[in-house]
């Protein structure tokens, strides 16, 4: 135990890396997913087929393989990123394509005759999908975005193979160091607090948004 305690503060350092990742992984990866997936509702064939393409070479290629080409790979045709950068990249690019189909769903559910609707008040395109579609389809989708929000948490752990000091790396650095399981325990402790805090926030959305019943 004590070994956990004098390591801590080292796991907490790497906590921060962590949440930095996590935080702007979502402000980049939540606008983009809507945007595709309202280009994937479109019916002009080319576009669409475009950024099916794109979706299924995303969710269909591990998070894992897709950091190790940003970091590694595109240095050999010029394009160079930091570590913390490239990361960046791979996982907004990745959790964008994921979270696009989530709401290219939410769209599908919308009933026709909710568009009707808005056509008969002389709604605009851009009126109907702000005022209408998107207030449904964050409700509709919520449980399964929450899902993917907590999955992000845990899938942050896939930077240590760039040499990123988030908290999985600081806390296999101190195992190694130190010949002990302590810090693991640590570290899981600090994913546990994570994903728990999110899921009670994720609840506490979903309840406020209960008045769309």
């Amino acid at each position: 135990m004590k070994d956990l305690i004098e390591v801590m503060p080292q796991l907490l350092v790497g906590a921060l890396t962590t949440l930095k990742l996590f935080c702007l992984t979502l402000v980049g990866s939540l606008p983009l997913g809507l945007i595709l997936a309202l280009g994937l509702s479109l019916n002009f064939k080319p576009v669409r087929y475009l950024l099916q393409t794109y979706v299924w070479v995303m969710r269909g290629t591990p998070l894992l393989l897709q950091l190790i080409f940003v970091f590694y790979g595109l240095p050999t045709i010029g394009i160079v990123f930091d570590r913390f950068e490239a990361a960046l990249l791979a996982f907004v690019l990745n959790y964008a394509a994921y979270f696009a189909e989530i709401f290219r769903g939410g769209i599908q559910s919308i009933p026709q005759g909710q568009y009707e609707a808005a056509q008969v008040l002389q709604f605009s395109p851009f009126q109907t999908v702000t005022k209408i579609v998107i207030p449904q389809v964050i409700k509709i989708v919520l449980p399964s975005v929450g899902n993917e929000i907590i999955n992000l948490v845990k899938d942050s752990s896939l930077v240590y193979i760039l040499g990123l000091g988030d908290v999985m790396r600081a806390g296999k650095i101190a195992m190694e160091r130190d010949a002990s399981l302590f810090p693991l325990l640590g570290v899981a402790g600090i994913y546990l607090a994570l994903t728990g805090i999110l899921t009670l926030v994720m609840k506490q959305v979903e309840e406020k948004l209960n008045y769309y019943r």
